[in-house]
């Protein structure tokens, strides 16, 4: 897989020096490489070929590195390209003045294989996470907007009255991820500025065995999972700095909360070499960092998948089918439109039970499906009290797929019963219910070639039963 997306990507090297360019093109070999030896042919190419990642050499003659740098992020076209600047100075007012300028990091020569390796995978790999989240969220506004479209089209006047209940609720269930991403944006921003001002210097003071003992550090930060309480985290820290002081290490109380907070707190012996060096808390601290930034970044992409999620169900609840053809589609992914939609009035006191039993597509007009198992599902929750036990069971019976509803709630009375597919009868109070919505549901099936039948018990719950063909009618 990797050799598949290392194919797909492009890097810049810009150099004058025929031996840097023969250097990096070695290492580099997995790669697509395009060679710059001036500014001039830099700036050229970088708009031409659009690489992923430009490795810039500060000095050369003409125009150096900085100035090319700075060209590149005044354009438009090439001003998202990572810049990172290869220098023989060792002089921290020109990183920062890299920096200042939009490059993302900086290679001391002589090069190093290993390290320029590391960055360029580890900035193509920030870079392709971006363009993810960008991507989705450009997803998302372009659905929400064909949702605001859609809205339009929506002719059911029961449709729009459950919609416009839960509104209040959808948001919710939106603005909480929305929240998170924000948050954890901003936590990343404020990681990241610390690893771009020191990561440079902490980078440059390993040995190659010394990276490879950081990046075992980073594996296992990266991959801890278990949440610890906080009085499990106060032992392990009390546990920690007892064993450091022991050792005679330096600052002991601040390395065991790096330690604890990396998720090292049992056997710290693999990586006693860090614990040990008198960078400690730098190299702890940059690991703390880089653990923090991959952290936020899983709650971004869980968030955004849940958004996702809430804004397909509501694409497919609101949409339209005009033309009244009958697509095949599953079943279950229509019922789950609506139990996504009702997440918010689910959550607190209703257990859903899914027994689903239909492995195949069957013919159904969607957005009218849909509002047969809204109806359905706003009638429980209402008989229920929003506490109760939802169990939804689907199974194939003949030419049939059957779809039943049972509900815990309050039940209905014989008497009414036989009434409720009655248009403009209900058993809720005036004002809560028009009595159209189970007449609407009683039409659509008909359209469907299907029917809707009712069980029900005083003090026990209610059952619907939709019985829809598997095969489209001539």
């Amino acid at each position: 897989m990797s050799e598949q997306v290392n194919e797909k990507q492009k890097i810049l090297i810009v150099d004058d020096t025929p031996e840097n360019i023969d250097i990096l093109g070695e290492i580099l070999s997995e790669y697509k490489k395009f060679i710059a030896i001036n500014g001039e042919r830099a700036l050229k190419l970088a708009k031409e070929k659009l690489p992923d990642l430009i490795l810039l050499d500060i000095m050369m003659p003409g125009m150096d590195g900085f100035e090319v740098c700075e060209r590149l992020k005044a354009d438009g076209v090439t001003r998202d390209i990572p810049v990172i600047f290869i220098t023989a100075k060792n002089q921290i007012e020109d990183e920062v003045r890299g920096l200042e300028l939009g490059a993302v990091d900086f290679i001391a020569k002589p090069i190093s294989p290993p390290i320029v390796l590391a960055r360029v995978k580890n900035h193509l790999e920030l870079k392709s996470a971006r363009e993810k989240i960008e991507t989705k969220n450009k997803e998302l506004a372009k659905t929400l907007r064909e949702l605001k479209d859609t809205q339009n089209q929506l002719i059911i006047s029961e449709k729009m009255s459950a919609l416009g209940q839960l509104v209040a609720g959808i948001a919710h269930e939106i603005n909480t991820p929305i929240g998170a991403i924000n948050s954890s944006n901003r936590a990343i921003a404020t990681d990241l500025n610390y690893i771009l001002l020191e990561a440079p210097d902490i980078y440059r003071s390993f040995t190659p065995d010394f990276e490879i003992l950081f990046r075992q550090l980073l594996e296992v930060t990266f991959k801890k999972s278990t949440t610890i309480s906080s009085r499990e985290e106060r032992q392990y820290r009390t546990n920690l700095e007892s064993l450091l002081s022991s050792q005679n290490i330096a600052k002991s109380e601040d390395i065991a909360d790096l330690l604890v907070s990396l998720g090292v707190y049992e056997n710290i012996d693999p990586f006693i070499e860090i614990i040990k060096s008198d960078l400690a808390e730098e190299y702890l601290t940059t690991a703390q960092k880089l653990s923090r930034i991959k952290f936020r970044n899983d709650i971004i992409a869980s968030a955004i998948d849940k958004v996702s999620k809430i804004v397909f169900s509501l694409k497919n609840f609101a949409r339209f089918d005009g033309e009244g053809k009958k697509t095949n589609g599953d079943i279950h992914e229509s019922i789950e439109t609506i139990l996504t939609i009702y997440y918010n009035k689910l959550k607190y006191g209703v257990e859903v039970v899914r027994d689903f039993n239909i492995d195949r597509v069957i013919p159904f007009l969607p957005d009218q499906i849909n509002q047969v198992w809204m109806n359905i599902v706003q009638n429980a929750l209402y008989a229920m009290e929003n506490k109760g036990k939802l169990t939804i069971k689907t199974e194939v019976l003949g030419d049939y797929a059957v779809i039943q509803f049972t509900d815990t709630g309050y039940g209905i009375s014989k008497d009414k019963l036989d009434r409720i597919f009655e248009p403009f009868f209900t058993t809720k109070p005036q004002g809560e219910g028009t009595g159209l919505g189970l007449d609407i549901v009683r039409k659509i099936l008909n359209n469907h070639n299907g029917k809707i039948e009712v069980e029900s018990e005083l003090g026990t719950g209610t059952t619907f039963k939709v019985s829809l063909p598997l095969e489209a009618s001539e």
